[in-house]
């Protein structure tokens, strides 16, 4: 039984740094509470990201999942391979979305594998006007269209005002992935 008795959809979104922090914020909030929470991250092919290490250790209140190919995705490009691991991704997420289990799903990064038209929006609109009522989704990444912001209850939109890039400074292992 869920412990949520409504639940919302929230979107992170923007170009700034922190839109899968936040979603992972909330998930550790959540488990502190009793919550169940699964995540789901598309695009992410490569192990290198702490937080795949992270949440085992939350296990099993807390479980991931990742899809993606290697290397980059670039807009227009749509290899087979990507697009297939997108579709994986998004299918497990109607299925943990809809079996109602699950009082919190978050779907890191679908924002970005709508905008690479790895996926079609309609079904992403679908999923939210099918969700159970007490499943709290999370979707984040760049580049939110404005029919998903209009669904959503909550949208963050997280802007790049200044980031250590600028100054040469890599991405750090634990802070950035």
């Amino acid at each position: 039984m869920s412990n949520l008795l409504q639940g919302l959809v929230q979107i992170y979104t923007g170009n700034g740094k922190g839109k899968t922090t936040a979603a992972f914020g909330l998930a550790l909030r959540a488990v502190g509470h009793g919550f169940r929470v699964y995540i789901i991250q598309f695009m992410k092919g490569n192990d290198g990201y702490g937080e795949l290490e992270g949440v085992k250790r939350l296990s099993p209140e807390c479980q991931l999942e990742h899809f993606g190919g290697p290397g980059w995705v670039h807009k227009g490009e749509h290899l087979e391979e990507n697009v297939e691991e997108a579709s994986k991704a998004f299918l497990r997420a109607q299925e943990i979305v809809l079996s109602g289990k699950w009082d919190i799903v978050i779907l890191d990064e679908i924002l970005n594998a709508l905008w690479f038209e790895l996926i079609p929006e309609a079904k992403v609109l679908g999923l939210i006007s099918q969700k159970p009522s007490h499943v709290e989704l999370i979707l984040t990444g760049r580049n939110a269209s404005q029919s998903l912001m209009d669904r959503a209850d909550l949208v963050t939109e997280m802007v790049a005002k200044k980031h250590p890039y600028e100054k040469g400074i890599m991405s750090r292992e634990g802070i950035e992935y």
